[in-house]
């Protein structure tokens, strides 16, 4: 198994995204340690995982409280090693709508909490991971950094997140840990009238809707068809686990690339 032996801790675990990709660092022989802000969705996801014959814990931690990621973080270094780290929460991400009429609060809120985030979750973990010589940090975002109309907050939310993450990678790298990221954007899975309604609240999405817009990025993707997040978990697994040793400061493409 890929990640045997491994302790991971995933922020933000209780959404689809983190379901899946905990549910994949299980089967690969990781004990999981899953965080959130919604106690029974981490419960439930914990017993799920230990039905499956794998390892988890689920703890109530506000990535945004630094006590509260760093004691966290200490419990789980305390039980043999603190291994890998990844921030799946939520930053309340704001799309659909032109830069010039977004308001200031809508436009902000993705970059401060995602920046923020990922620099206390990191922080927290790095400082175990360097003293004990190995470890990687995983950043989840969209790779829309690169320039999107109507992305709203999402695309300066992403190149905060993906400079930060090259950034430490430089800092850390002789300490013998790995820093990196992974891009997916649109899982049909993790797609659904309401997220898709609290991302942008002028749109009203019914089934037929959501159709649609799958149809439309299965249309966009080189491979014209959406990755699951079945395929976007493995990645993750690898990026995690020491095949990937060779790879950091940088982010993997798993958005099968836009091509329009």
């Amino acid at each position: 198994m890929m990640l045997n032996g491994k302790n991971a801790v995933i922020y933000g675990a209780g959404g689809a995204v983190g379901t899946g990709i905990a549910k994949a660092f299980a089967r690969e022989g990781a004990h999981v340690f899953l965080t959130g802000r919604t106690r029974d969705r981490l419960d439930r996801l914990a017993k799920e995982i230990a039905a499956e014959g794998g390892r988890a814990d689920a703890a109530v931690v506000d990535a945004l409280d630094e006590d509260a990621v760093d004691a966290h973080a200490r419990s789980v270094a305390d039980r043999g090693g603190l291994h890998i780290s990844l921030n799946l929460v939520n930053r309340g991400d704001a799309q659909g709508m032109p830069l010039a009429t977004m308001a200031t609060a809508d436009f902000t809120r993705a970059i401060t909490k995602g920046i923020t985030t990922t620099f206390i979750t990191s922080r927290a973990a790095v400082r175990h991971m360097a003293e004990q010589g190995s470890g990687v940090i995983l950043a989840f975002n969209s790779g829309s950094a690169h320039g999107s109309p109507m992305m709203g907050s999402t695309g300066p939310a992403d190149a905060a997140i993906d400079a930060y993450i090259r950034n430490l990678a430089q800092e850390v790298g002789a300490s013998g840990v790995r820093v990196l990221g992974l891009w997916a954007a649109g899982i049909p899975e993790t797609l659904t009238p309401e997220l898709l309604g609290s991302v942008n609240s002028e749109m009203r999405v019914d089934s037929a809707a959501l159709r649609g817009i799958l149809d439309n990025l299965d249309g966009m993707r080189i491979l014209k068809r959406s990755p699951s997040l079945a395929e976007v978990a493995e990645v993750a697994v690898f990026l995690a686990s020491d095949r990937a040793s060779a790879i950091t400061g940088t982010f993997v493409n798993a958005t099968q690339m836009f091509a329009g």
